[in-house]
């Protein structure tokens, strides 16, 4: 199976993971009524028989029961499974001791003594500065509760901070967590790609399929269901406009018998350094995530899936 390490050298884990997001949240997700535990569980299983083994949630997802569920799944498995889960710096989380509380809580609900990687969920400030949050990671790094150290949706200069108070212990910084598409280019005009390239840090692309978009499931006619019905990608004008993307995905598709989806992670994962975690709501997701790894796109079709993405830089 292919791996990538998390930084320069870090963790190796597989090249592409499954985002636990949906698993347990009712809020965002209709977790509890198209889908549920059994569907949730299959999906881990199957993840772990195709020969993925990194796994993202974190302790918001379902309030904490994306975790739990996690915790329960890994009991039954002798596989070596990574796990990743986030921090979130909330008004009220304003010392170390509430980061040491935090990863407990988590470490708790996942049942595991230690994590392959703990980030932090948004660069919030609040009452906590960066300098003591990155410190307090520090410390659980050297205690043994977290391998490695990642951030989520922090800019350019955000990042370059942690970077830099973190570099003082002489302990990487080794993920930046961040919405990644065909549709979603922002972080390479942001300077957030060509940042974690000087500074060695892996990019985990969340949304990786931009909620469903690049599957090719919806159209016009069947539109999704829950929140994202109100987001203006899924109209029909805004599914006319991905169509040209969607076009030359299954064109690609049928020449190396893979779907949209697996073509649209396979050109993240050709970026180098950047490991997709798209989610999985059913072992048949899970499974279609899993195509994605074992051959790559030529250098050629990559560029072309560059070029007809452009307008989402």
């Amino acid at each position: 199976m292919e791996t990538t390490t998390l930084g320069k050298n870090g963790k190796a884990v597989t090249s592409l993971g499954i985002g636990a997001w949906s698993w347990g949240d009712r809020l965002f997700w209709d977790y509890g009524k198209s889908y549920g535990v059994k569907e949730v569980e299959e999906a881990f299983f199957a993840a772990i028989d195709a020969g993925i083994t990194f796994f993202d949630t974190a302790e918001v997802y379902g309030l904490g029961e994306s975790e739990r569920l996690i915790g329960r799944f890994l009991q039954n498995t002798s596989a070596k499974v990574d796990i990743a889960t986030k921090f979130g710096p909330l008004p009220w989380r304003f010392d170390a001791s509430s980061v040491q509380s935090a990863i407990t809580d988590s470490l708790q609900r996942l049942q595991l003594e230690k994590v392959a990687l703990y980030q932090v969920h948004w660069p919030f400030t609040f009452l906590m500065s960066q300098e003591t949050l990155m410190n307090a990671l520090a410390d659980e790094v050297q205690r043994g509760r977290i391998e490695t150290i990642g951030v989520s949706n922090y800019s350019a200069s955000q990042m370059r901070h942690a970077h830099d108070i973190l570099k003082k212990r002489d302990i990487p910084l080794a993920v930046n967590q961040v919405q990644y598409s065909l549709l979603f280019r922002k972080i390479e005009t942001q300077g957030i790609t060509s940042t974690a390239r000087e500074l060695g840090i892996t990019i985990l692309a969340y949304s990786p399929l931009a909620q469903g978009l690049l599957t090719g499931k919806y159209t016009k006619e069947k539109t999704p269901e829950g929140a994202r019905k109100l987001d203006s990608r899924f109209s029909t004008k805004g599914l006319e406009k991905i169509a040209p993307v969607l076009d030359l995905l299954r064109q690609y598709g049928e020449k190396y018998q893979k779907t949209p989806a697996q073509v649209a992670l396979n050109w993240l994962i050709a970026q180098g350094d950047v490991i997709p975690i798209p989610g999985a709501k059913n072992a048949q997701q899970a499974i279609q995530n899993a195509g994605a790894l074992g051959w790559r796109l030529s250098s050629d079709e990559v560029q072309q899936l560059e070029k007809v993405s452009r307008p989402w830089l």
